[in-house]
Parts: structure tokens; C-alpha cells; sequence
């Protein structure tokens, strides 16, 4: 199992999001986390990355986790190739392949803060396939993405998952992992 929640309940400040939360998840597999504004998703995510500590229960990942958030933690005085293989360095690999999965190979010697809100979504993708990392843990991984962008990112989560990997993900937005089943958040009302 590469992933695996127990019981766990996540209070923000002083109100209850969610409590008696399990979640499993294996080598190849992948769940689509959904659900209004407020419920969790983020939340749920941030906990599986250790992120966030859990109110009550317990988590438990095998190997690396690569985390996709709002923010790309991409150098905006860079290049995009400077800053994708400055973060594939730290993990061992190189950000090529990564960049050419993404189709923004050809923007590599652009600085990262020229690159458009989509450029910079497919970047910070690129930063998750080039980690090397088993799991992935995407947070609304579509937004600012293209037609284009989102075919893209289910080819390499179908690549990722096909070489073993596991993704978890929470969106609003329809991706491209139809096989997947989903797991509505709901929340607590507290």
C-alpha cells in the first residue's frame, strides 16, 4: 500500500472538516477526490503529504510523495529549464523528459515569470513527473490548463501509473481518469 489513512479527522482552526476518513491506496491506482469549496479536499491532500497533521487517526505512505499545490515553487528570475532541473537535481533525476511530457521543452531558456498561467501549470506538473516520487499528490492539478495541457497530464498519470505509481487528486474539474473511482468529500457540519 502506498497510501494509507486511518480514521482521520482534519479540524481547521476550530471547525471539523472531516472525521472517520479511510483511504487506501496501491501501486497503479489512482482516486479523484470531489465536493464543494470548503469541505477538505485540500485539506485531505495536504494531510496525505504530511503537509498537515491530522486531528485524530493515523497515516501511513510508502516510498516518496511529489505534491502538486496551487503554487508552483517555480523561480520566477530563472529559466524554466534552470529552475525544473534545479528540483530534478534534488531528486536525482533530470527535467527533459519531464518538460517534452508536458510539451514545454521548447520554452526551456524562457524566464519562468514570461511564461503564462498555463506554461506555468504544465511547469509545475512537469516538476511532479520529473520527481521520480511514487505518489502523487495533485491538488487541483487542471486549473489554467488547456484542452491540450489536460490531455497531457492524463497521458502522464496513465504513464505514472503504468510504471506503478499511484495518484491522488482532488479536483472540481473533469480529468482525464476515467477508470478511476471518486471519492465525494462531503464534510462535516460542525
Amino acid at each position: 500500500m502506498m497510501l494509507l489513512l486511518r480514521d482521520v479527522a482534519c479540524l481547521r482552526g476550530d471547525r471539523l472538516l472531516f472525521e472517520g476518513l479511510d483511504l487506501a491506496l496501491g501501486a497503479g491506482e489512482a482516486l479523484v477526490v470531489t465536493g464543494p469549496n470548503g469541505v477538505g479536499k485540500s485539506s485531505l491532500l495536504r494531510i496525505a503529504a504530511g503537509l498537515l497533521r491530522p486531528a485524530a487517526g493515523s497515516v501511513e505512505r510508502a516510498g516518496r510523495s511529489a505534491w502538486l499545490g496551487e503554487a508552483s515553487a517555480l523561480d520566477a528570475e530563472r529559466t524554466l529549464g534552470e529552475t525544473l532541473g534545479f528540483w530534478a537535481a534534488l531528486d536525482g533525476t533530470t527535467a527533459d523528459a519531464a518538460m517534452a511530457a508536458m510539451r514545454i521543452d521548447h520554452l526551456a531558456r524562457v524566464p519562468v515569470r514570461y511564461l503564462s498561467t498555463g506554461q506555468r501549470r504544465r511547469a509545475a506538473i512537469a516538476r511532479t513527473i520529473a520527481s521520480g516520487a511514487a505518489l502523487w499528490l495533485l491538488d487541483e492539478p487542471a486549473n489554467g490548463l488547456d484542452v491540450e495541457g489536460i490531455d497531457r497530464l492524463g497521458t502522464a498519470m496513465a504513464a505514472h501509473r503504468a510504471r506503478g505509481g499511484a495518484v491522488l487528486t482532488a479536483t472540481h474539474l473533469p480529468l482525464p481518469l476515467d477508470d478511476a473511482p471518486t471519492f465525494p468529500l462531503t464534510g462535516a457540519m460542525a
